[in-house]
């Protein structure tokens, strides 16, 4: 069961960058990604070890990302190895030519459970300009076809961002047109090619939180927020609100374990204990290195040296984002910081440091509040 599972111990997901190659030029790109492959990725075996220790670790949620993963011949045999070992996959893919029908068919063929596509407008003059190659938009539309065509399952990505911020109502309609079975809405961090001037302000953070929670009562797909930790604490208000509860603890777990609420907070039915970079989610790049998350680049250790499961239970880093009482300012005394934490890696971009508070949150905690009244 994935409620049962120990963030200390075991993640609940695991991204695997495959490698940094794309042919994409995005505006907002963790990975700074390259035209062309680096040599000094995981190979194969190496890929298949890791696999394995993946899937010793309670078998977690496996994403293949990048770069693009098509950009590697062998990203299927990869994702075979792991499907026939028990482990559940996704894989990312960018909306290049490299997304030809044989290659959907062949991830149909292998077991990948889903197919997610970026789509961050819901026009081709935005969506384009954000990825920065003329013609994606129109390329992922006719990509779309071919997954219905060959029923696989499809994620939406989109990441907020001041280029879409005004279009979101018909970024939804175009989601449920396109009949997909969730909309995973990033909220940019400003690292790799992502700048502090393409981000929405914090009280613009809060009103498209606010509108998702309502959009996700009303919409047949389910609404999955990265790098957005503040949306938990939405959902838990605006349900006590329509439940008009008492602001208390037992309020808030009874809140958080309401049934339905997981799906609102993410449609892969992540526990309701808040996942978080490092807590309960793992980042492996293209050459081994370990990272609480792709947007948090604080080297943890490396697969080639250390076990992944070693690196994940042991580290400082990792331990220290496992521990909300050690967060500082605001986050450490929010009573909402066990289901909540903030954005680590936004925390770090904005200030260097990710212990300190999310930096887009108005929330003000109930101590800080209670402090002022006295």
């Amino acid at each position: 069961m994935v409620f049962s599972r120990d963030f200390n111990k075991d993640p609940f997901i695991v991204i695997w960058e495959l490698t940094r190659a794309c042919q994409l030029k995005c505006l907002h790109c963790r990975a700074d990604a390259q035209y062309t492959r680096d040599p000094r990725e995981l190979t194969f075996e190496e890929g298949k070890n890791l696999i394995d220790q993946i899937y010793d670790m309670n078998n977690p949620i496996l994403v293949f990302t990048g770069g693009d993963p098509l950009m590697r011949e062998d990203v299927f045999d990869i994702a075979k190895y792991a499907v026939e070992k028990g482990v559940r996959v996704s894989m990312t893919p960018s909306a290049t030519p490299n997304v030809t029908k044989e290659a959907i068919k062949k991830a149909k063929d292998v077991g990948l459970s889903r197919w997610a596509f970026s789509i961050d407008g819901p026009t081709a003059e935005i969506h384009d300009h954000f990825r920065g190659t003329a013609g994606s938009f129109d390329l992922t539309m006719e990509r779309i076809k071919y997954l219905h065509e060959l029923e696989i399952p499809i994620q939406i990505n989109t990441v907020i961002s001041r280029y879409n911020y005004e279009y979101l109502d018909e970024m939804a309609k175009m989601v449920e047109d396109l009949k997909c079975v969730l909309w995973s809405v990033f909220f940019l961090v400003p690292t790799g090619r992502g700048q502090i001037s393409d981000m929405i302000s914090p009280v613009e953070h809060e009103k498209v939180l606010r509108w998702l929670y309502d959009l996700s009562k009303r919409v047949p797909f389910d609404i999955k927020t990265t790098e957005a930790m503040h949306y938990r604490r939405v959902v838990i208000q605006q349900k006590m609100r329509e439940a008009k509860a008492q602001t208390d603890e037992i309020d808030y777990l009874s809140a958080l374990t309401e049934k339905g609420l997981t799906g609102s907070i993410d449609g892969l039915g992540r526990a309701p204990k808040g996942v978080n970079d490092g807590n309960g989610f793992v980042f492996i790049s293209h050459i081994g290195d370990v990272y609480p998350s792709g947007l948090l680049p604080v080297k943890a250790g490396n697969v080639r040296e250390t076990p992944l499961a070693e690196i994940y239970r042991e580290s400082p880093i990792f331990k220290a984002l496992r521990n909300p009482d050690e967060f500082k300012g605001k986050c450490g005394v929010c009573e909402f910081r066990f289901v909540c934490g903030g954005s680590r890696s936004r925390a770090y971009a904005m200030t260097g440091d990710y212990l300190e508070s999310e930096p887009f949150c108005v929330y003000i905690p109930k101590a800080m509040r209670d402090k002022q009244l006295q």
